[in-house]
């Protein structure tokens, strides 16, 4: 059983000439990882997240790692107002849309019984209804040209049980039956919805907020006896928003080594 990372990989042009907007891409995360491997693989970023501060900074760092600085937009993806702005900027800024990374989400820990209805609510509106909202938003520019890929982040656990996360469950598995649906609604405009179910994606936000002992008892159950890397997870991302994924529509993608 390895239990180490493979090497980082080197930039093949999969999306040379695309402009792609990545939500939620300040911090350590996924959204950080796919918005810089989608640099890497010659697109033209524009980076959103909620956190102006954050942003600003991943957008240094982006460059940092790059050598390009990718463009930036606040966005709280719960805010129409927002959506609507980040998406117009995206545009006016890119030239069009051709990708869009649906990364925005929020997770946490709490037994049904306990959770209020603001929690519950929360979770669902950030990353269901977020995610509707961005796709919303995003869907008339690219179906008016004919094309474009949207890649919608879900989780493993969309599929399987896991005690104190209904509330992320339920939105997760509610981003999968929405880009199935969406993607039929798209497809004969030229345009691809699909999405990644990660498992385990190790970065430094989600060690701060699972419950202790809970990281160590998910990485057991993994038959490379790691979590994943986030560029890991970023890397299926890129290939999904590719034109090496041109059938593909509608998929919710694993991205896991967790026992069955």
């Amino acid at each position: 059983m390895s239990k180490l990372a493979p090497p980082y990989p080197k930039g093949r042009n999969l999306l040379e000439g695309k402009s792609v907007l990545v939500t939620a891409a300040a911090g350590t995360g996924i959204g950080f990882s796919v918005a810089r491997r989608a640099i890497e693989e010659g697109a033209r970023v524009m980076i959103s997240d909620i956190h102006q501060r954050r942003l600003t900074e991943a957008a240094h760092q982006l460059e940092e790692l790059t050598g390009s600085k990718p463009s930036t937009a606040p966005c709280d993806v719960t805010s129409e107002q927002d959506v609507q702005a980040a998406v117009q900027t995206a545009v006016a800024e890119l030239g069009q849309l051709d990708v869009l990374i649906n990364n925005a989400g929020l997770g946490g820990f709490g037994h049904v019984v306990d959770l209020t209805d603001e929690q519950w609510t929360k979770v669902l509106d950030v990353t269901l209804n977020g995610t509707f909202r961005m796709t919303r938003a995003v869907l008339p520019h690219m179906l008016e040209r004919g094309s474009g890929a949207i890649v919608n982040n879900a989780s493993v656990l969309g599929w399987r049980a896991q005690p104190g996360q209904s509330h992320y469950a339920a939105a997760k598995a509610g981003v999968m039956a929405f880009t199935r649906c969406v993607a039929m609604e798209a497809a004969a405009g030229g345009v691809r919805v699909n999405a990644v179910a990660p498992s385990l994606a190790m970065h430094e936000f989600l060690s701060k907020v699972t419950p202790d002992g809970l990281l160590e008892e998910l990485v057991a159950k993994e038959a490379f006896g790691r979590a994943a890397e986030p560029f890991e997870v970023a890397n299926v991302m890129v290939f999904l928003a590719s034109d090496y994924a041109s059938y593909m529509t509608g998929e919710v993608v694993p991205v896991s080594s967790q026992h069955a």
